[in-house]
């Protein structure tokens, strides 16, 4: 059973590790990344003791967010062609 459930918003961005975190009890912080979010993944665990918990969030926020990226256009290089 999970320490707590925790509502995604009510979480931190942390851009250092690249993942969402939440206060633990023992001190470090509970830790869940997008990509995790995407696979459908909702337990943040903390690194520094055994607890961990459930995030609740809305899980098209995060697949609507990986089809933007898939949709956005690559950049575009010049490729030269010798013409003989």
């Amino acid at each position: 059973m999970s320490y707590d459930d925790v509502e995604i918003e009510d979480m931190e961005w942390n851009e250092e590790i690249q993942a969402y975190t939440y206060p633990c009890p023992c001190g470090d912080l509970f830790q869940i990344t997008k990509e995790d979010l995407r696979l459908g993944e909702e337990i943040a665990n903390c690194p520094s003791c055994s607890l961990y918990i459930t995030v609740i969030y809305n899980m098209e926020d995060f697949q609507n967010d990986t089809k933007k990226k898939n949709n956005e256009p690559q950049s575009s290089q010049a490729v030269a062609v010798a013409v003989a």
